[in-house]
């Protein structure tokens, strides 16, 4: 390692050189109380930006070991650290000119959720911070003093007032560490008390926008029903009461614009904890829950459907299911399967992107298409059994089929965005119209055996490299999925998927697996639960291409990985 001295030396020597002569400053430097890695620089000054990384020792950052005792502490650290970075840089960016990306400095920008992202980890040794600089040019001509005012004003102050907790704001950091002790203390109540979800009282469910998810102004407030009313005891809030969620099946009901899919879009996310002023912050759901919906088109690749799906007229193998275009039930089906699998205990549905003879046949359906004539078990007859058998909660938002009522064991109606328990009520209307008998198929929990197939490299035709396997590229479209080589893995549907961020690292982890692990042998579950070891005990560097990793990643769930996985069309 060299001193920042050094650097400052070597900037000056190739000031108005050729661009690629900035590849020589790369490595490490000490700047102080930090250390400055240059992991990897650009090729051109229109290129993606080069990355950089910051380490500060433990000793030298100062923070109390309370801060960074367990997992979820070093994550609530490292998210806060990141939004200050963020606000720091932004003051500095781009005030280096020069051509193309010159001059820029960034790192991931969080959104409401807290995430683990590789843009600032904190270990036993100290903080690691990562981000992106663009080193300046005059055309193609390196600019090297815009470059030193970079490296040694901009970004000292940036790293100052960040990363050494005497400089930063010391109640707010406490406040957001309690926070997340808070959220957590909630998630292992729910728990203790058989719930599935928690909403507390005063909680802002609907969102400014479409494209926006911070709160909406003006909104109203959640209040829990008297009868769903529990308390949660906090270790710094103290007691904070709302609605608990309990294990079984529930069913969200009201009228069009009443709140019913606002609520159900908090508890979706209320698998991830919440930064404050959100309006979310307890609003916590079981951190398995999955969101299912039908997926018109999607692949499936040899899934146990049977549980839902008998009997097809194509003869078709329903044990060992696999379809390159899915329609929207047998999409459905197997996502369930699929879930399942991942190991969630909640599921939940909306009616409105469901697959209609997925989830229901009507009386009429049935005396006109006898049960011999269908291949379809509606989900109706199988959520009872998926929890007293399977253990898995269903939380359902239903708006047109009063079916569901004869099986929720919960039942809550949104009126005007305030929810009401109306569980007694449409108990006693039930036992006026009860639903005909019908015979359904023995519940027998699905065995599905799904190989990842060895990845077979295309082999290059023409151009450099010919004859030679092509490497797998990755490119993020978003969240929306990814282009891993040629093929293309949509992940629009993945309604949990909340960051570009875990879209990016899903492809990190799916290049994995087909380069090292995918041997024709190894099931989809076994893949996934090495993945997931490497994750805890080495992060994402583990699954790098060099020997660094860059800002732009964050660690998604093991409900998404799976969902990735699914959806690759082998």
């Amino acid at each position: 390692m060299q001193q920042a001295t050094e650097l400052k030396k070597q900037l000056q020597s190739i000031h108005r050189k050729s661009y690629p002569a900035y590849k020589s400053l790369k490595g490490s430097y000490q700047f102080g109380h930090y250390i400055l890695s240059i992991d990897h620089v650009q090729g051109d000054p229109f290129a993606s930006p080069s990355h950089i990384s910051v380490h500060i020792s433990r000793k030298d950052a100062g923070f109390p070991d309370a801060y960074s005792k367990n997992n979820l502490t070093c994550i609530t650290l490292a998210d806060h650290l990141t939004r200050q970075f963020e606000q720091q840089i932004n003051h500095y960016s781009f005030r280096a000119k020069g051509s193309g990306k010159s001059g820029l400095i960034s790192v991931s920008h969080c959104g409401q959720e807290i995430l683990s992202r590789t843009a600032c980890e904190i270990t036993s040794k100290g903080i690691t911070a990562r981000f992106f600089i663009g080193f300046p040019a005059n055309g193609r001509t390196i600019n090297a003093p815009e470059l030193e005012k970079i490296l040694f004003d901009f970004l000292p102050a940036c790293v100052e007032n960040t990363f050494f907790y005497k400089n930063i704001n010391q109640e707010e950091l406490e406040q957001t560490i309690f926070l997340a002790e808070d959220q957590q203390a909630i998630r292992e109540q729910l728990k203790e008390k058989k719930l599935v979800a928690f909403v507390a009282d005063g909680a802002i469910l609907p969102r400014e926008s479409g494209i926006s998810s911070r709160p909406m102004k003006h909104s109203v407030p959640f209040i829990s029903p008297e009868s769903l009313r529990i308390t949660m005891n906090l270790p710094h809030k103290g007691k904070i009461i709302g609605m608990g969620i309990p294990q079984g099946i529930t069913l969200i009901v009201g009228g069009g614009y009443h709140g019913k899919s606002t609520l159900l879009n908090a508890l979706e996310l209320g698998v991830y904890n919440h930064i404050a002023g959100d309006g979310r912050e307890y609003v916590i759901t079981d951190d398995t829950a999955l969101k299912l919906r039908s997926e018109d088109g999607r692949s499936i690749k040899d899934v146990d459907i049977s549980l839902f799906i008998n009997d097809l007229p194509n003869k078709k193998n329903i044990h060992c299911f696999s379809t390159a275009d899915a329609s929207g039930s047998t999409s459905q089906a197997a996502s369930i399967i699929e879930g399942m699998e991942a190991g969630s205990k909640v599921f939940l549905l909306d009616e409105d992107t469901s697959a209609t003879n997925f989830m229901v046949r009507d009386t009429f359906m049935q005396e006109i298409i006898s049960r011999e004539k269908e291949p379809i078990t509606p989900f109706l007859e199988r959520a009872q059994k998926l929890y007293t058998i399977a253990g898995i909660s269903t939380l359902l938002v239903a708006g047109s089929s009063g079916a569901f009522f004869h099986i929720a064991d919960t039942i809550i109606q949104m009126d005007c965005y305030r929810p009401v328990d109306i569980t007694r009520k449409v108990k006693e209307i039930c036992g006026k119209y009860p639903l005909s008998p019908t015979k359904v198929p023995a519940f027998v929990i699905p065995d599905s055996h799904r190989i990842m197939q060895k990845n077979s490299p295309v082999i290059r035709s023409h151009g450099h490299g010919t004859g030679k396997p092509d490497r797998l590229k990755i490119k993020v479209h978003g969240k929306a999925g990814f282009l891993l080589g040629r093929q293309e893995v949509d992940l629009r549907y993945v309604e949990q998927l909340i960051d570009p961020e875990q879209t990016a690292a899903l492809g990190l982890l799916l290049k994995y697996a087909l380069e090292h692990l995918a041997d024709g042998k190894k099931t989809i579950p076994e893949i996934v639960d090495y993945l997931q070891k490497q994750i805890h005990t080495k992060g994402l560097i583990a699954f790098a291409d060099g020997s660094y990793l860059p800002c732009g990643y964050a660690i998604p769930r093991i409900q998404e990985i799976y969902s990735c996985f699914n959806r690759y069309r082998q």
